[in-house]
C-alpha cells in the first residue's frame, strides 16, 4: 500500500520543479491544496438543481416583444422551441431514461440575420428570463482540439462558472456561439478551411451529447491537484460536464448565402407562373434557405443537421430603429438616462431628436449599434459639462442632434445668465431680467464663452447689489445700455431715487402746511 504524500512536501518538489525548470527566480504561488483549483468550479450537490419550467412559448413570447420590434417572426421562433426544449427536458426528467433513448433531438438554434439586428440581445433576454446559465462565444476565436487557439470546450467550462460551479444547473444553460458563418469552409483541403473544418466538428460533439472535463489537459497546476488528490483520496475525482441538455444557438450574417439559394431555385423554376428569381430580395431568398445551401456554403453537413431550427432576423430600417428608441424599455435611451441620472440630471429627448438619432444611425450601416454609436456622440460633451454646473435637466432636440458642439455652447451660456440671476436673488432678494437683446449684446462681447459671461456679469454688476437698496429697486431689467456703463448706470439711477424721495418729502411736507 502507497503511503500518503505530505501535501507540504508535495508543494516544495512542486516549487523545485518549477525553479529548475524556468530558473531560480521564477516565482512559484502557493496553492490551497485542500480546495479545487481556480479554474475547476465546486460541483454542487444534484440535489440541489432542480427543473423548475413552467413558461408557456406565448409567455416568453409577450415578454420578448416588450424588449423587441420589428422581428416578431423569429421572436415566435425563439420562445416556442426553447421553451419546448425545456419542459421536454423537463419532461425527461421524470421519466426512466430507457423510455427518453429513441428520438432525442435537441432543438439547436440557427441565427440568421445582419449585424445589429438584436441576435445576441434576443438570447441574453430569453436566458435572463428562464434564470439558467449563459455564455457567449465568437466562433473566429476557437481552433481545433490540440491547435494554437481557444478550444470550444472552455464554452462548457466557462458554463459552469457562470452557474457558480453547479454542474447540474450548467447542463442545462444556454451556449450561444456567433460568427459561426466565418467558419465555414469553402472547401479546399489546406490551409485555414481545415482549421474551419475542425472547428466545425468541435462544436459538433458538443451539440450532440458527449462529456466535458472541468480540468483542461493542459493545465499544469490542476494537473498537479489531481495528484495529490489522488494521494490523499486514493483516487481521483473527474469533473465532467455533460452536453446532451445544453442549448446551443448559433448565429451570423452569412453574406453570398442568397447568391447560392438564387442559384438552386433558378435551376428549379420553369418561370412560368412564378416571381422572377433575380428579383427576390434578400429576405425572400434567405426564407428559403435549404440544408443543401448551407452545406454548399461550407459547412459539413452533420454540422447542419444538428441545428434543424432556423430563426431569420430581418435588417433594419430607419423607421424600425426609430421605434427601438420609443419603446419604453429601450435599452439605448435607458442606459443614457441612467448615465445623466448618476449625476443627478434628468434626461429626456424629443420625438424629432430621436428620429434623426434613427436616421443617422441607419446610415452608419451596422443596424441597432448605431443607435448607441450615434447617441454618444450626441451627448459626449453635454455629459461631460453638465455634472460640473447646476444644469439638472437636459431636453435633446433636433439642434442638439444637428450641432451638439454649438447647442453646449448656447445651453452654457444661458445657463450663466440663470445661474447669476438665481444667486443674485438669493443674496439681494432683487430679480434681474435680462431681455434677448441684451444676451445678444454680451454674446457679442465674450463670444458666447459661458465663463467669460459670467466673469463679465459678475465685475458689471458688482455694486448693483447695495445700490439697488439705496434705489429701492426690488426688480430691475439689464439693458445693453446698462451693461455698457454699469458704474455710470447705477449712478443715476440712485441719483434719481434720491431726487424723486427728496421732491416726495418736500410735496408731503408743503401739503402739510
Amino acid at each position: 500500500m502507497s503511503k500518503p504524500i505530505n501535501p507540504e512536501k508535495m508543494q516544495e518538489e512542486f516549487a523545485e520543479f518549477f525553479r529548475s525548470k524556468y530558473g531560480s527566480d521564477t516565482p512559484v504561488p502557493e496553492m490551497d491544496l485542500g480546495a479545487p483549483h481556480d479554474g475547476v468550479p465546486t460541483s454542487k450537490d444534484a440535489s440541489e438543481e432542480t427543473i423548475d419550467f413552467d413558461l408557456k412559448p406565448t409567455e416568453l413570447e409577450a415578454f420578448l416583444r416588450q424588449y423587441v420590434v420589428h422581428q416578431d417572426e423569429a421572436i415566435e421562433i425563439l420562445a416556442t422551441k426553447i421553451c419546448t426544449h425545456f419542459h421536454r427536458r423537463k419532461y425527461e426528467s421524470a421519466h426512466p431514461p430507457d423510455e427518453m433513448d429513441l428520438g432525442h433531438i435537441k432543438a439547436n438554434i440557427l441565427m440568421i440575420g445582419p449585424t445589429g439586428v438584436g441576435k445576441t440581445y434576443i438570447v441574453k433576454l430569453i436566458a435572463k428570463r428562464l434564470g439558467v446559465p449563459f455564455v457567449k462565444g465568437d466562433a473566429t476565436k476557437f481552433s481545433e482540439t490540440g491547435y494554437v487557439g481557444g478550444d470550444a470546450e472552455d464554452l462548457v467550462r466557462e458554463l459552469v462558472r457562470e452557474a457558480s460551479g453547479n454542474i447540474k444547473l450548467a447542463e442545462y444553460g444556454i451556449i450561444y456561439v456567433d460568427e459561426i458563418d466565418k467558419i465555414a469552409s469553402s472547401g479546399s483541403s489546406w490551409g485555414p478551411d481545415v482549421s474551419r473544418s475542425g472547428v466545425q466538428r468541435a462544436l459538433l460533439k458538443l451539440m450532440e451529447d458527449t462529456d466535458v472535463d472541468l480540468r483542461v489537459p493542459h493545465d499544469l497546476a490542476a494537473q498537479m491537484e489531481a495528484v495529490i488528490e489522488t494521494q490523499r483520496t486514493g483516487k481521483a475525482e473527474r469533473k465532467k460536464v455533460n452536453t446532451q441538455n445544453i442549448l446551443f444557438v448559433v448565429s451570423g450574417a452569412f453574406s453570398g448565402l442568397p447568391e447560392i439559394v438564387r442559384k438552386r431555385l433558378s435551376r428549379g423554376s420553369m418561370g412560368f407562373g412564378n416571381e422572377p428569381i433575380s428579383g427576390r430580395s434578400t429576405e425572400a431568398l434567405f426564407r428559403r434557405v435549404s440544408t443543401s445551401d448551407l452545406v454548399e456554403y461550407g459547412f459539413e453537413s452533420e454540422f447542419v443537421g444538428r441545428l434543424p431550427v432556423i430563426a431569420q432576423l430581418h435588417e433594419l430600417d430607419a423607421e424600425a430603429l426609430y421605434d427601438i428608441l420609443k419603446n419604453p424599455n429601450s435599452a439605448v435611451i435607458q442606459g443614457k438616462q441612467r448615465d445623466f441620472a448618476a449625476y443627478g440630471i434628468k434626461l429626456e429627448f424629443t420625438d424629432e431628436a430621436l428620429r434623426e438619432i434613427a436616421r443617422r444611425a441607419h446610415k452608419t450601416g451596422i443596424g441597432a449599434r448605431g443607435l448607441l454609436t450615434v447617441t454618444e456622440g450626441v451627448l459626449m460633451r453635454f455629459e461631460k459639462l453638465l455634472p460640473s454646473s447646476s444644469i439638472k435637466e437636459l431636453l435633446v432636440t433636433r439642434e442638439m442632434v444637428d450641432e451638439p458642439q454649438k447647442k453646449v455652447a448656447e445651453l452654457f451660456f444661458e445657463q450663466s445668465f440663470l445661474d447669476f440671476q438665481r444667486k443674485f436673488l438669493e443674496s439681494s432678494g432683487v430679480t434681474l431680467e435680462f431681455p434677448e437683446k441684451s444676451r445678444q449684446w454680451l454674446r457679442e462681447q465674450t463670444g458666447g464663452d459661458p465663463e467669460k459671461t459670467a466673469k463679465f456679469l459678475r465685475d458689471a454688476l458688482n455694486n448693483y447689489e447695495y445700490g439697488l437698496k439705496l434705489a429701492g429697486k426690488n426688480s430691475l431689467k439689464i439693458t445693453p445700455e446698462l451693461l455698457k456703463d454699469p458704474e455710470g448706470y447705477l449712478d443715476t439711477m440712485v441719483k434719481q431715487a434720491y431726487a424723486a424721495k427728496e421732491k416726495g418729502t418736500k410735496n408731503k411736507n408743503g401739503n402739510k402746511e
